[in-house]
């Protein structure tokens, strides 16, 4: 496997960062954000990963369109007129907490999100960047080889991956960018629309996505088999059955890849096993198996 780059918890933004990004110097943690993440005051922060990501994600969030649909956290500018200061990047706090036990509506959300973002270039920067969440999805498509790991998980990968059959849905919208962790950063605030945060940006159909939020609940949130059926709008209602199915494969194999890469010696956990039988179940069906209707 390639090495992990798990980040670790993070020392506080410095005074001079904070300066920079017009915080009033009160940091205090936040939780999620793999333990990097800062509040002061209406301003969030967390170290710069990828600069040309950075600013990539921030000039297309400043640029899009209010939408009566979500919410995105906009970007913050550093004194400097730049996206990023001393390897911090900054962005407005946004109101509202994370409801992972709410699919179907962060399904919903995601929809209305990928739809704004439909026209949007590829980025050049998804060529060169690495990390286990980047390897994990060329894995996942079958554009990199699996590298040898713990030959528990090779073997429910290789099991799930042997579902795997060539992505050709009818009529299906061709890549385009999308956020590949919605489950988690859509944030629900009473009286206001979804705010979508922490966006790591990827290139593939809209609908990998939204299998990825289904795979998420299956897999973290004990969600059930039956959540596979709700299809990439959160209703159940999927013109082309095999195609969803195919996509619930390779976000499982993303997710379980990165697991791999990210934890290299541990086993595979009853969950994820429950998970992979699941999947394999469904998409031996066609995804007819679990009430999924053509419509």
């Amino acid at each position: 496997m390639i090495e992990s780059t798990q980040p670790s918890e993070s020392a506080p933004p410095s005074a001079a960062v904070l300066a920079a990004f017009g915080a009033p110097g009160r940091p205090v943690p936040l939780p999620g954000g793999q333990g990097q993440t800062w509040r002061d005051g209406e301003v969030v922060l967390k170290p710069t990963g990828l600069a040309a990501e950075t600013a990539w994600r921030a000039e297309v969030l400043t640029a899009l369109p209010a939408s009566p649909h979500f919410r995105v956290a906009r970007p913050v500018r550093a004194a400097n007129g730049g996206w990023t200061a001393e390897g911090w990047e900054a962005w407005q706090y946004v109101a509202g907490r994370s409801e992972p036990g709410r699919p179907a509506d962060v399904l919903r959300t995601a929809a209305a999100f990928h739809a704004a973002l439909a026209d949007v270039p590829r980025p050049g920067f998804l060529d060169t960047r690495e990390g286990p969440w980047s390897y994990a999805a060329r894995v996942a498509w079958e554009e990199s080889p699996l590298d040898d790991g713990d030959a528990e998980v090779a073997a429910l990968i290789a099991q799930l991956a042997a579902e795997r059959r060539p992505f050709e849905p009818s009529g299906a919208p061709a890549p385009q960018v999308v956020h590949g962790d919605l489950l988690g950063n859509v944030l629900f605030a009473d009286g206001l629309p979804p705010a979508v945060i922490d966006w790591p940006p990827y290139w593939y159909p809209a609908d990998w996505a939204a299998a990825v939020v289904v795979v998420d609940a299956l897999l973290w949130y004990g969600a059930g088999p039956a959540v596979l059926a709700l299809g990439p709008a959160g209703d159940g209602c999927v013109p082309d059955p095999d195609a969803w199915a195919q996509l619930l494969v390779r976000a499982l194999l993303f997710r379980l890849v990165t697991g791999a890469v990210l934890g290299p010696d541990a086993r595979p956990r009853p969950y994820e096993r429950a998970a992979v039988a699941a999947v394999r179940a469904y998409a031996a069906a066609g995804g007819q198996g679990l009430g999924m209707s053509k419509k």
